[in-house]
């Protein structure tokens, strides 16, 4: 903790519905911050609570700003703790300190909302009040909302695959970056994966930014196709995607010293190069982080004073588009974007016959390399007639793995749960229920989504059963986990 930079004053109580109610004042750099439920645990399983969190974020609060100062944040606010549900708050609260500043996005949809702007320390522990455990900003500052300063690169891997293939995919990326003429800043997600971020000169709009950044991930996995990939659809995934999307507008990840929703407390942490080969993700916790943060200062200090350029990552892409590679697919709920390939999963576009589309018998494709035609035997429909089908959905539920749209793959489902915790529980019941089916899967068979609910998300967990013999495959059954993300939803009263 750094000496001197908040106090927290006697704590006071207030009154609601004639119970008492501990406050905590907080002051810092001139401003006071009140911490309601200070003593309330937000991570049960190591006892951190609310104003643990307060203490953390001031204790790094000049790494922590240098990720968020001056940007538009999204508040994602887990106001029952780090195991229960999150929501995310775009708006800024109508009742805030004057200190905390505003600006107005306009999205994608359409839409816009005034975000806030985090400019200092106390804000840091005002949003931290609110049950934001991690910061999520978005890569434009509020003086140019159309011209990012920051590339992003989220390493993400799919499940089964280890912490020794994440870094030498982030290995691979940093070279490629600095081919490029870029600096990369690496950092633990805080989760199961790695960031590198680049700061670059806001000259690009975010389409640009984003060209940039499947040019990139097309080119780490070819220098690493057996260990990374740019592939977009789970069905055709392997190793380490590097998820090339979250560089569209309206996306935002999680900021350098954030702590993340772990069991743990697990922090984002920033790293130098020389640290990565032998970092542990679990080793960056809210306990550890201010003493490594007070020792040795923020490994980051220096992006500001390299910003780079996106002509040599852009020239790639001009290339790889020269070449015959489309554009890889965005997200689905984004506008059809020109050049896009059909957004439909490959397995179903096949069915048309042997002949590939432009650009899908190189590296890159509709985003990475051609995947070869199934096995006979490993691919076909759930009916096992080889065709594509409608999945059936779980007892009792209205729709299966794929909605009403055909598969050639053999899908079930088998969670539909609030959290990514309950699902992955479920997952493991299911696989002490049919162990042998279990045994054959591989890390791409395990389909683990993170849908989208009202104002949170969801986590949705599908097999696909194709590396199981047809005789063999369990049929779909009961989900493990059956939560309805849609539960109370309708007109307000």
């Amino acid at each position: 903790m750094l000496p001197g930079l908040f106090l927290i004053l006697t704590g006071r109580r207030g009154y609601r519905d004639g119970m008492a109610e501990r406050k905590e004042i907080v002051e810092v750099g001139g401003r006071s911050v009140t911490v309601t439920n200070p003593d309330k645990v937000y991570f049960p399983r190591t006892g951190h609570t609310k104003l643990d969190l307060v203490r953390y974020y001031l204790s790094v609060a000049d790494g922590a700003l240098a990720g968020v100062a001056g940007r538009p944040m999204v508040l994602k606010r887990f106001v029952h703790g780090a195991e229960g549900e999150a929501f995310f708050q775009k708006r800024a609260p109508a009742q805030r300190p004057d200190w905390i500043d505003t600006v107005v996005l306009n999205f994608p949809s359409g839409r816009s909302a005034e975000e806030i702007v985090l400019n200092e320390a106390a804000g840091l522990a005002w949003v931290a009040n609110l049950g934001c455990i991690d910061l999520n900003p978005h890569p434009v500052r509020a003086r140019d909302l159309d011209h990012p300063d920051e590339l992003r690169v989220d390493l993400d891997p799919i499940p089964g695959v280890g912490w020794e293939q994440i870094i030498r995919v982030a290995l691979v990326a940093r070279d490629a970056l600095a081919d490029m003429g870029l600096t990369g800043w690496p950092k633990t997600s805080g989760s199961r994966g790695m960031h590198i971020y680049c700061r670059i000169e806001p000259r690009w709009t975010f389409t640009e930014v984003r060209s940039a950044a499947v040019a990139l991930a097309r080119e780490i996995e070819r220098r690493a196709p057996g260990e990374a990939t740019s592939r977009w659809w789970k069905e055709e995934r392997h190793g380490v995607f590097v998820d090339y999307n979250q560089n569209a507008k309206d996306r935002t990840v999680a900021s350098a010293y954030s702590v993340r929703p772990a069991p743990d407390a697990r922090v984002s942490a920033p790293l130098r190069w020389d640290e990565v080969p032998g970092c542990r993700a679990e080793d960056y916790t809210m306990d550890t982080m201010p003493a490594r943060y007070a020792a040795g200062g923020d490994p980051w200090a220096g992006m500001e004073d390299a910003a780079g350029s996106l002509d040599q990552l852009l020239e790639l892409a001009a290339q790889d588009e020269a070449a015959g590679l489309p554009d890889a697919p965005w997200p689905p709920h984004y506008e059809k974007q020109a050049g896009e390939p059909p957004r439909v999963q490959p397995s179903k576009r096949r069915q048309a016959g042997p002949s590939r589309e432009a650009g899908e018998s190189g590296p890159g494709g509709a985003g990475g390399p051609a995947v070869p035609p199934s096995a006979p035997g490993k691919a076909s429909g759930p009916d096992g007639a080889g065709g594509p089908a409608v999945p059936p959905p779980a007892p009792g539920k209205a729709s299966g793995p794929t909605g009403r749209r055909k598969s050639t793959m053999p899908l079930i489902e088998v969670a539909r749960a609030a959290s990514q915790a309950e699902a992955l529980a479920g997952l493991e019941r299911w696989k002490q229920k049919h162990p042998d089916a279990a045994a054959l899967l591989e890390p791409a068979d395990i389909l683990v989504d993170s849908m989208r609910g009202r104002s949170s998300t969801w986590t949705r967990i599908r097999l696909n059963l194709r590396h199981v013999p047809e005789a063999e495959r369990p049929a779909q059954e009961p989900l493990e986990v059956d939560y309805d993300p849609w539960a109370g939803a309708g007109p307000p009263p």
